[in-house]
């Protein structure tokens, strides 16, 4: 039996925290988080949601998509894409103290930045899903089109040239 639209749109609310957090990672600009996660929305609405197994990871697999193609889009202009602001202001915990985010480290933040900007879409949304948000290989795979072995290489080679 299909989820009613209330409780779909309060499932999807419920999760918009995290889903902003990994889209706004990933992009650098709330404001093209917030595209992707209304995108992410009508995709939800339109879905037949008798097939979706596990919801966290069919809209985590969604916003992700979404976010890779709008940064492989001429839709963002580079220059204009990292806001340290909107980095440092994303939380994954809903409940989050926002005295301990305001206590951010704005230097690494801006360092960070600038080091995945030198990494390639793919890469990116290998490396912060793995490494920021936790997700295992095997979820990561079939968002960069790749095997969870390739996708364990993809994320060390950004991983090391994050460090270098």
């Amino acid at each position: 039996m299909p989820i009613d639209e209330d409780a779909l749109a309060e499932a999807f609310e419920q999760r918009r925290p995290r889903l902003r957090a990994v889209a706004t990672r990933l992009l650098g600009s709330t404001a093209e988080a917030d595209d992707v996660l209304q995108d992410a929305w009508l995709k939800l609405a339109l879905a037949d949601t008798d097939s979706i197994q596990n919801l966290d990871a069919w809209l985590t697999t969604v916003v992700s998509r979404l976010s890779l193609d709008v940064l492989r889009s001429a839709r963002v202009v580079k220059a204009d894409r990292w806001n340290v602001e909107a980095w440092e202001s994303v939380s994954t915990d809903a409940d989050a103290d926002p005295a301990a985010i305001a206590a951010g480290n704005e230097r690494v933040a801006v360092a960070l930045l600038t080091v995945l900007d030198l990494l390639s879409p793919t890469e990116r949304l290998a490396f912060l899903l793995h490494d920021v948000f936790g997700q295992p290989f095997d979820e990561i795979a079939p968002l960069v089109d790749r095997s969870p072995a390739a996708t364990r290489q993809l994320v060390s080679r950004a991983r090391r040239r994050v460090r270098a």
